[in-house]
């Protein structure tokens, strides 16, 4: 597996976490984790979920800056076959390597 995994972040998150130190998204309220894809699936999760989306980035979070403890946990909570990585905690900024807009 890649030390890497990848999140479509909105722009309003990451300005929120440069505000408060760390990034998180409702998700992480409102189902426990911050959804990640593999490289292999980033293309797929933007065609899915971001098509009509215009304010977003894709950032690149290093799994060893994730802190003492976090992993991100490879399942499908919706059904079928592919795992992602979901992330139970905060991502710390300094987990977040690399931004782009796609």
């Amino acid at each position: 597996m890649s030390d890497r995994i990848y999140h479509v972040a909105l722009a309003a998150d990451l300005d929120n976490a440069r505000r408060c130190g760390a990034y998180r998204t409702g998700s992480l309220d409102t189902e426990g984790f911050i959804h990640c894809c593999t490289q292999a699936q980033l293309s797929g999760v933007l065609e899915r979920y971001f098509a009509d989306v215009d304010d977003y980035e894709v950032v690149e979070v290093r799994i060893d800056r994730l802190g003492v403890g976090v992993a991100p946990v490879y399942e499908n909570t919706v059904g079928g076959t592919e795992l992602f990585p979901h992330i139970y905690a905060e991502i710390p900024l300094s987990a977040i390597v690399r931004r782009n807009h796609l």
